[in-house]
């Protein structure tokens, strides 16, 4: 079996008999904008990938974490989110609801015994939270920002959990796929240290899903072992050359911060004036509670616009337009559904 997510065009296009290129689709998170990628070198297409070409090192100086933490490219971080399982024998892992399903998934393919785990248990991260529950697990895995809640934990409370868990052998896996628009909050500062696995990926605030192409840092020992369980050349040379532009143009990163928060914030308003009530969100999505959300998902549907609807707790989420003319067309289907 595999998960529904956001961005299935073909399937909308089919089901609701509108054509592909007719589609306005605000149902991933992903930056409409991405990064603007340039010619590729042909050598690159006819040689296998290479280490040494200075990749890594780029990854560790771009996000901040020490030249003692093992990084290993992946294609994607979903590709790290179905392999971390299967390093470990079964045990109980913490996840948390709602959130990005595949975490749980995977986890529970591989053997493991998963434990739902909601705002009750982490108190939003505040000071002085009891985290004894922690005790329960053998791995946490938290999604900070959350997707689809957009939720942060600071990432005090995050090295906290991750001290507490080492101690008895344990894991933290963060995973940071829309945390380039919030870096503050990153805990890849401390990657290296023993049992603290962070994820990260071009996918969402680069706006280059399709490249498949991300990282994870973690301390030497799970690092070696993810590599070898990905096995040789698991990121193509031609994503490894877009990575390695990509988190190298700090000019176009600042500029696409600002943009995406003015974005965000003209996105919230507008969800709000049409009585949308907020859940939460990040610079590159919102999500919203709404009654009847289906009805809702399917009404914006019938006039070519895509927005992720999610069953339980029912709420939309919103990506970002990528033009006045998407924007326009997104505030006259809301207008439309009053």
């Amino acid at each position: 079996m595999m998960l529904e997510h956001g961005g299935r065009l073909n399937k909308a296009a089919e089901r609701w008999g509108i054509p592909r290129a007719q589609w306005l689709d605000l149902s991933t998170g992903i930056n409409p904008i991405g990064w603007p990628v340039p010619e590729i070198p042909a050598a690159l297409w006819q040689r296998l990938p290479e280490a040494g070409d200075g990749l890594e090192a780029t990854v560790l100086q771009w996000s901040g974490a020490p030249s003692s933490a093992g990084c290993v490219p992946v294609p994607g971080s979903q590709a790290a989110i179905m392999a971390l399982p299967r390093l470990r024998k079964p045990c109980r892992v913490g996840i948390p609801v709602p959130g990005y399903r595949e975490h749980g998934f995977n986890w529970r393919e591989a053997g493991h015994k998963v434990v739902p785990i909601g705002p009750r248990q982490t108190c939003g991260g505040a000071p002085g939270c009891d985290d004894r529950w922690l005790d329960q697990l053998d791995v946490m895995v938290w999604i900070n920002p959350n997707n689809p809640t957009g939720e942060i934990i600071p990432p005090s409370t995050l090295l906290r959990w991750h001290r507490r868990l080492q101690k008895r052998g344990g894991w933290l896996i963060v995973d940071e796929a829309f945390m380039d628009a919030t870096p503050a909050f990153s805990v890849a500062h401390q990657a290296g240290a023993p049992g603290l696995i962070v994820l990260r990926s071009l996918g969402k605030f680069f706006g280059l899903a399709g490249v498949r192409a991300g990282f994870v840092l973690a301390d030497a020992a799970v690092a070696s072992s993810l590599q070898s369980a990905l096995g040789p050349w698991s990121l193509s040379g031609p994503a490894r050359y877009v990575m390695h532009k990509a988190l190298s143009d700090y000019n176009w990163q600042r500029q696409t911060l600002h943009r995406l928060r003015r974005d965000s914030d003209r996105l919230r308003s507008m969800l709000q004036k049409v009585g949308f009530t907020l859940v939460g969100g990040s610079p590159l999505f919102q999500t919203v509670w709404a009654g009847q959300a289906q009805a809702v998902a399917e009404g914006f549907a019938r006039n070519g616009l895509l927005v992720r609807y999610f069953e339980q707790p029912e709420m939309l989420r919103f990506g970002l337009p990528a033009s006045n003319r998407d924007w326009e067309r997104l505030e006259r289907a809301m207008m439309q559904l009053g």
